[in-house]
C-alpha cells in the first residue's frame, strides 16, 4: 500500500476552480462569437452564431483514432508486449469507470512522451520509445492515468468544441472585416461616423480567441493532473514523471522560433501548464495513506524486438514532431 492518500478537500477545491473556469472560458469565446454577430447583424446576429455553432457541431466528422494514429505511424500493442504495463492500464481504466479500455500504441520515437486520442468509447492512448526508456513503472502508470484522465474527461471533445466556435468567429470576423473594407469609402464620403469599436474587435478577434484557447488548454490539463491523482492514488508518481520530463523541454529560442516542436501531442492539446506549478498542485494531495495497490519504482523491461529508434527526431511537413 502507498504511504500517502489524496487530500480530498485540496482536490475537490482545484477540481472545482478547473470545471468554472472552463465554463468561463468555453462561455467566454461564445460570448466572443456573439458579440461580433450582434456588431454586424444585430440581434439576428446572435441567432446565426447560434445556428452556425449548432451546425458545426452537428455537422463536424468525428475523426477516427486510427486516421490519428496512422498519421504518427504508431503501432497497436500485443498483449504479449508490455504485459506490466496492459495490466495498469486496465487497472486505471476500470478505476476511472471507463467501459472500454484504451487501446495501448507504441511510437518509435525518442521524444519522451504520451498522448491520447478518441473518446470514451473508442479511445487509444500512445506511448513513445523515448518515454518507456525513460520512466519507471510507477512514474509511467502516473502518465497512464493523466491520459485515462483525458479520456474520462472528454477533453477532446471540449477542446474540439472551443476549436468549432472559434472558427466560427473567425470567419464572422473575416466577412466583418471584408464588408467594412468595402463600405468604408463610402462612409467616409457621406461623413459618417467610423465604427471603431467594431474594428478593433474584429481585428482583436483572432488573438483573443487564440489566448481563451491555450488558457482552456491548460485547465484541462490541470484538471487531468488532478483526477490522474485520484484514479491511481499516488500524485507523486506522476509529479516525479513530470520533473524527468522537464528536462527535455525545449530552450526559450526553440519555443518562440519552433513551437510545434518536440510536441507530438495532436494541436488540440498543445499547450501546458508550467510543470512548476504542476508538480506544486499534485504534492499538496498527499497526506497519509491509500486504498490503490502501490506500483514499484523498477525499470521497465523493454521487448527485445522494441529498439532503440535509429532515427533523430525531426519536424515533418504535417507540423509533427518524432
Amino acid at each position: 500500500m502507498h504511504a500517502l492518500h489524496l487530500n480530498e478537500q485540496e482536490l475537490r477545491r482545484h477540481k472545482l476552480r478547473n470545471v468554472v473556469q472552463s465554463i468561463l472560458l468555453v462561455g467566454g469565446l461564445t460570448l466572443l462569437a456573439a458579440a461580433i454577430g450582434w456588431l454586424l447583424l444585430g440581434p439576428a446576429g446572435i441567432l446565426w452564431v447560434i445556428i452556425l455553432i449548432g451546425m458545426a457541431v452537428a455537422f463536424s466528422p468525428s475523426i477516427s483514432p486510427q486516421v490519428i494514429l496512422g498519421l504518427y505511424g504508431a503501432r497497436r500493442l500485443r498483449r504479449s508486449e508490455l504485459p506490466e504495463v496492459q495490466d495498469a492500464l486496465a487497472a486505471l481504466a476500470r478505476w476511472a469507470g471507463l467501459h472500454n479500455i484504451p487501446g495501448l500504441h507504441y511510437l518509435p520515437t525518442p521524444v519522451p512522451n504520451a498522448f491520447a486520442v478518441g473518446s470514451a468509447s473508442r479511445s487509444a492512448i500512445v506511448l513513445t520509445d523515448g518515454l518507456l526508456r525513460a520512466m519507471n513503472l510507477r512514474e509511467l502508470v502516473g502518465v497512464l492515468a493523466h491520459e485515462v484522465s483525458h479520456v474520462r474527461n472528454h477533453d477532446l471533445f471540449i477542446m474540439g468544441l472551443a476549436d468549432i466556435i472559434s472558427r466560427v468567429t473567425g470567419a464572422m470576423a473575416t466577412t466583418g472585416i471584408v464588408l467594412l473594407f468595402l463600405t468604408l469609402p463610402s462612409m467616409l464620403a457621406e461623413q459618417e461616423g467610423v465604427p471603431w469599436l467594431l474594428i478593433a474587435l474584429l481585428l482583436g478577434a483572432p488573438t483573443v480567441n487564440t489566448l481563451i484557447q491555450l488558457t482552456l488548454s491548460r485547465t484541462r490539463e490541470f484538471d487531468a493532473d488532478l483526477d490522474a491523482a485520484a484514479i491511481s492514488g499516488d500524485p507523486a508518481g506522476l509529479a516525479s514523471a513530470l520533473a524527468k520530463l522537464q528536462r527535455y523541454d525545449p530552450g526559450f529560442w526553440e519555443r518562440m522560433l519552433f513551437p510545434g516542436r518536440r510536441n507530438p501531442h495532436p494541436s488540440v492539446l498543445r499547450t501546458h501548464p508550467a510543470t512548476e506549478e504542476r508538480i506544486e498542485r499534485l504534492l499538496a494531495l498527499r497526506q497519509v495513506e491509500s486504498l490503490r495497490p502501490a506500483f514499484e519504482t523498477r525499470s521497465i523491461a523493454l521487448p527485445g524486438h522494441l529498439a532503440p529508434p535509429a532515427h533523430r527526431p525531426r519536424w515533418r511537413a504535417s507540423g509533427l514532431w518524432h
